[in-house]
């Protein structure tokens, strides 16, 4: 089995290449984000590791060019960060794993070994809603063909609506599934988050899809046509 390793901690990256190849692995190595990428793209792998605090290109800018570049292959993130957000930005992105310093080497290989086992994933069917696309791998977001630029909670805000296509979505749904249901902020969140999604996906179009049902909450609707409140 092949895996390309990005890593630029020396020290950790010849620990981690010495067990991966005593383990069975064919192991590329490289410290550089934008090399990771490069190989990422060009090479056949069953596994790559990624760190996300890399020179030249940072490990999130890495995975993502890699889904927009539709290399599927089975993504682990390796780094000291470990915050909810961290997580959940990397998992949005299309990483498959994460795992944090300091780690048991033996886990890690046995997580690496279950990814390997399970391949690449088959491409997440697109979904649509009038003009509108959202490309769950890539995070791709397009309007009438133009390309619309999302922040990571923004995209998810879109992606909640999306699913849930045609169905009134309380302040309360969209906080429990968009942010926690612990977020310890006040739920205005919900409509400043509206606002931020309407000036991208309605506001430069003739319809809008964005709905307020008054007293309710908000609903995606591609058959609305009246300016959005």
């Amino acid at each position: 089995m092949r895996l390309l390793l990005v890593e630029d901690e020396r020290p950790l990256a010849a620990a981690l290449d010495d067990a991966l190849r005593e383990a069975g692995w064919v192991v590329d190595l490289t410290e550089d984000g934008r090399e990771g990428l490069r190989r990422g793209v060009a090479g056949q792998y069953d596994v790559i590791v990624l760190d996300i605090m890399l020179p030249g290109m940072n490990g999130y800018d890495v995975l993502k060019h890699l889904r927009d570049n539709k290399v599927w292959t089975p993504v682990l993130m390796l780094t000291a960060k470990d915050g909810e957000f961290d997580q959940t930005d990397a998992f949005e992105l299309g990483a498959d794993d994460y795992v944090t310093k300091p780690f048991s080497t033996p886990v890690l290989l046995a997580r690496l070994q279950a990814l390997a086992r399970r391949g690449a994933p088959e491409r997440p069917v697109a979904m649509t809603a009038g003009g509108l696309s959202l490309d769950p791998t890539t995070r791709r977001v397009t309007r009438e063909g133009k390309e619309i630029q999302l922040t990571a909670r923004e995209y998810a805000l879109l992606h909640h609506l999306m699913r849930r296509a045609g169905q009134v979505q309380s302040k309360a749904e969209i906080l429990e599934n968009v942010w926690d249901s612990d977020y310890p902020g006040a739920d205005n969140v919900v409509e400043v988050y509206i606002g931020y999604l309407r000036r991208k996906i309605d506001t430069p179009f003739e319809t809008k899809v964005i709905e307020t049902v008054r007293g309710m909450g908000y609903r995606l609707n591609p058959l609305q046509t009246t300016a959005a409140p």
